[in-house]
């Protein structure tokens, strides 16, 4: 329970001092930063993970390489996002990082699980 707190309170101060740095502080509030940090360090994930071989904050490493790959995951997603200017381009960006994970991880790896199989079977997919 701890860990998932520390989590919450890091994901906000990353999306917080992103915001700084892409000017964006002035049209967001404290849930968005929240947002933007953890999906930021999502994001870095999948695109700076491989690229420096260091994990991020949501595989619970606090350290400061990890935050700053995790910072540099929020201050893409604003960058992104900012393209938008609104809530439905965000929303937009959102989906489409969910659809990348959806195909990573059901596609690419072969997962078994109950989510993968139903999302397989979508006959629209076929």
């Amino acid at each position: 329970m701890i860990n998932f707190i520390i989590w919450i309170i890091v994901g906000g101060l990353i999306g917080w001092v992103a915001s700084l740095i892409m000017k964006t502080n002035g049209r967001q509030g404290t849930i968005a930063d929240i947002i933007v940090g953890i999906v930021g360090a999502f994001v870095a994930g999948y695109f700076l993970t491989p690229l420096f071989n260091i994990s991020t904050i949501n595989e619970s490493n606090y350290s400061m390489p990890a935050l700053l790959v995790s910072m540099g995951g929020a201050v893409i997603l604003l960058a992104i996002s900012k393209l938008f200017r609104n809530i439905g381009g965000f929303i937009v960006v959102l989906i489409i990082i969910l659809l990348i994970y959806i195909y990573s991880t059901c596609w690419q790896l072969g997962s078994t699980a109950e989510f993968c199989t139903a999302i397989k079977g979508m006959s629209f997919l076929q």
